[in-house]
């Protein structure tokens, strides 16, 4: 018990993942104005105004910051669920390439295992794309040279990925490696991973309205300038102090839906696209040292 009220205050109290950092200035601006207005009052300034109370009510300030953190979370959700359905869909086509496709000439496990390393690529590049970034050194050991400079000059390298592995799937059902419906349902599984790139890149160009933002913000500036006026009649030389706190409250809550709305970056809060992706480097590293207990079509045509 006493180790879990431990756990529960040092994780309050770890600076890893707040937005305490981003909002340090907006506090301290906050408790030094809180402070002045207090000592204005205390020389009997005409300063303590409780009717400001009434300019913004804190019931359609609290709607907004929960309108603004819901907006944002559902975008940081949308964002995992769309890498979760990339993490699945990886992993069937893998084992599906791996399963069905037939080997009829020696170098076809070769090509088989190139295929399944471009499916981590494409998860890989992905991750690049939403982030801003170039194809680097991560992608040398997955994807064979000749494709790897073709990569560093395209505007979208996932999209080139995925006409790679498709093409693959087309040149194996034209060798007659696999049939019909396979070609279909891998085929499926291939759309399904460009659909959630997509979804991705949906989330990461549709920003939050200005508008909107901007206005949320003056309200926020406006109210944490107005509360010292309402309280220092009360509050006295404790002003400063609650203004911090009411600032550290509003301002935090405006701050984390500013952090996750784009879930694709390096933030503490963000989505953790590196893990991801090396996990599943790390599933089809493990798929390739498994051996199917299959026969291939043309050897099942020989026993009939």
């Amino acid at each position: 018990m006493i180790a879990e009220k431990l756990k529960w205050v040092s994780t309050a109290l770890q600076p890893k993942g707040s937005v305490m950092k981003a909002i340090s200035k907006h506090i301290l601006w906050c408790g030094a104005f809180g402070f002045l207005i207090s000592l204005l009052y205390h020389f009997d300034k005409p300063v303590s105004q409780p009717i400001l109370g009434s300019v913004i009510p804190s019931i359609v300030l609290g709607l907004l910051l929960v309108f603004r953190t819901n907006t944002a979370y559902e975008r940081f959700w949308e964002g995992r669920k769309c890498w979760g359905s990339i993490v699945n869909n990886v992993r069937n086509l893998a084992r599906q390439i791996w399963v069905s496709v037939d080997e009829i000439s020696p170098e076809d496990k070769d090509n088989k295992i190139t295929t399944l390393n471009l499916l981590a690529a494409f998860a890989i590049t992905t991750k690049l794309h939403l982030r801003g970034e170039v194809v680097n050194s991560e992608l040398e050991d997955l994807v064979p040279s000749t494709k790897y400079i073709k990569l560093k000059i395209m505007n979208n390298p996932p999209i080139e990925v995925a006409f790679w592995i498709g093409d693959y799937l087309q040149e194996q059902y034209n060798r007659d490696c696999i049939n019909s419906y396979q070609l279909t349902s891998m085929q499926e599984l291939l759309n399904n991973l460009v659909d959630n790139l997509g979804a991705c890149e949906r989330i990461l160009k549709t920003p939050m309205p200005l508008a909107y933002a901007f206005h949320l913000k003056q309200l926020l500036i406006l109210y944490c300038f107005l509360l010292p006026f309402q309280i220092v009649k009360e509050l006295g030389w404790w002003t400063g102090l609650v203004s911090a706190l009411v600032g550290f409250t509003v301002f935090g809550i405006e701050a984390i839906g500013l952090e996750i709305e784009n879930p694709f970056g390096y933030d503490a809060n963000d989505l953790p696209l590196d893990a991801i992706c090396e996990t599943m480097k790390r599933n089809i590293d493990d798929l390739i040292t498994l051996t199917p207990n299959v026969r291939s079509r043309k050897d099942n045509s020989i026993v009939n």
